[in-house]
């Protein structure tokens, strides 16, 4: 009998993937990079609208076509694993319904409402030896990995203060589930944005001791948090400061790093969200994931990167492809789960004391 993967499926043979969602995370991101991983397959895509099935058929010819995510759990033999791209109030219910079909699961961010609720999905997975892994792809933005590997080298000493801002200029809302003040949709920026600053700032520094938010509605009909900020006070020390917000005319740096030794700073956001919403692909070359040098972050003490002072630092290329990658590797019983549901209920923790903290005015202990 010829060996198998931890899915079952014959060593050589692509495992054969289910999305869920063709919106903008499904259409976007995940369809793309599932389809340019070596080892994997989009094998079938989950929508009910009929201008995403059109846009599906015509972006992946020959990929199967299903309108309920209850197609794939009557097909749970013949696919490898689950991705999960829908509105975030399905999150749970679908990745339960996966699960219990025995299938392996990627979910979007944020992966629940609630830190239980993360838990209980974990457990759940953890009993029926299944991969639950969760989609933060800003763990392989350039300007992380760059930080990352500054702080790898102590290049900075002891950092005491990150800041971390994804700000954009959006003065008149979108409307849909993102922007819905609806508590079921889990819409606003805090639990959109949010869940990439947050869960950034925990793999740096560690687990939080203490949060502090401010949290608005700024814009004329709007109905969700569009501009956010979280203080977290991190068990080691380091605290942060973290922006997310729609209502910002003037950008600020993405990154401001403090440290004992030196400082870096880093503006401009990583160049792949842009690069796939323009239909280019990790597979076009070289080039994927690559800034130009003015883009560059600085790094230095007692001068200011505005005006030249500190040395450049060449930012790492971004590198989205990594995480399926990782996922693969995983599945096949070769590797690590990139980004656990654990890790995706310790952000969570801290989005929901960022939430109360909100309300009540108050500094939240973990």
């Amino acid at each position: 009998m010829a060996d198998t993967t931890a899915t079952g499926t014959a060593p050589g043979t692509p495992l054969r993937v289910g999305l869920v969602g063709y919106g903008l995370a499904g259409s976007v991101f995940h369809a793309p990079l599932i389809a340019a991983t070596e080892g994997l397959a989009l094998d079938t895509i989950v929508t009910a609208n009929p201008q995403r099935r059109e846009q599906a058929d015509g972006e992946f010819p020959g990929v199967r076509l299903a309108t309920a995510p209850d197609d794939l759990w009557a097909r749970a033999g013949e696919l490898d694993l689950i991705v999960i791209a829908s509105p975030n109030k399905t999150h749970v219910p679908l990745a339960t319904a996966a699960l219990e079909a025995g299938l392996p699961v990627v979910v979007d961010k944020p992966i629940a409402g609630t830190a239980a609720q993360a838990r209980e999905l974990a457990a759940l997975a953890d009993a029926r030896g299944l991969l639950l892994s969760v989609f933060q792809n800003r763990r392989w933005d350039n300007d992380f990995l760059t930080l990352r590997g500054l702080l790898t080298k102590g290049e900075l000493g002891d950092v005491r203060r990150f800041e971390s801002r994804f700000e954009r200029w959006r003065p008149q809302p979108k409307g849909g589930w993102r922007e819905s003040g609806d508590p079921e949709e889990i819409g606003g920026l805090l639990y959109d944005l949010g869940s990439h600053v947050v869960d950034q700032a925990l793999v740096l520094f560690g687990p939080a001791a203490s949060v502090y938010a401010e949290s608005d509605v700024r814009r004329p009909g709007a109905e969700a948090d569009d501009d956010t900020f979280i203080a977290i006070t991190h068990q080691g020390g380091v605290r942060s400061h973290l922006h997310v917000s729609a209502t910002t005319p003037q950008l600020g740096p993405r990154f401001r790093v403090l440290g004992s030794t030196a400082g870096y700073v880093k503006y401009g956001l990583d160049p792949q969200e842009a690069a796939l919403r323009e239909g280019e692909r990790p597979t076009a070359g070289e080039d994927w994931g690559v800034e130009g040098e003015d883009l560059w972050g600085r790094i230095g003490s007692g001068e200011s990167p505005l005006t030249g002072g500190g040395r450049p630092v060449p930012t790492l290329p971004g590198a989205y492809p990594a995480y399926y990658a990782a996922v693969t590797a995983a599945l096949r019983g070769t590797g690590e789960n990139p980004v656990t549901a654990l890790e995706a209920a310790g952000a969570l923790d801290v989005l929901e004391a960022a939430g109360r903290s909100a309300r009540e005015g108050v500094t939240v202990r973990l």
